[in-house]
């Protein structure tokens, strides 16, 4: 059964729910929101092109944990107006960043990543960039 056929019929007793995550091109890849319950918890799988960085951000209320499934990236992690500590990962390395914590994620190869957070009110827009490559320092732009 395709994910198309199982959106389109009844799940039992409305327990689940079968569909197909959507994506979201970015400047330097794209991502992939496959969890997104508001108050509750957002997964997504991000995948970043190999020499491209994420902005460097933080979040006012939203935690996240962050796990490199393929590629090599280099993170910057820190506090706010701090020094920035550098970590090259790998496969399998992982960071879980509070509120606050400072942070980038730059691809050295193609990478792609799994993002778990929380979901605060407003978490789509809990995003204070501080440097971005692609002109977004001061927004919430996707």
């Amino acid at each position: 059964m395709t994910s198309e056929q199982a959106a389109s019929e009844p799940a039992p007793h409305q327990l689940a729910r079968v569909y197909q995550a959507p994506r979201q091109d970015k400047p330097w890849g794209y991502e992939q929101i496959f969890a997104g319950e508001d108050g509750k918890y957002v997964g997504k799988i991000i995948h970043v092109n190999a020499g491209q960085s994420l902005s460097l951000q933080y979040h006012e209320q939203k935690e996240e944990t962050i796990s490199l499934i393929s590629g090599t990236a280099e993170i910057q992690y820190g506090e706010i107006g701090g020094e920035l500590a550098h970590a090259t990962f790998g496969p399998g390395d992982t960071i879980h960043l509070p509120a606050l914590a400072v942070h980038r994620v730059t691809a050295v190869t193609d990478i792609i990543f799994a993002e778990a957070s929380t979901a605060p009110p407003g978490w789509r827009e809990d995003v204070v960039r501080l440097q971005d490559s692609y002109g977004r320092a001061g927004t919430s732009a996707p």
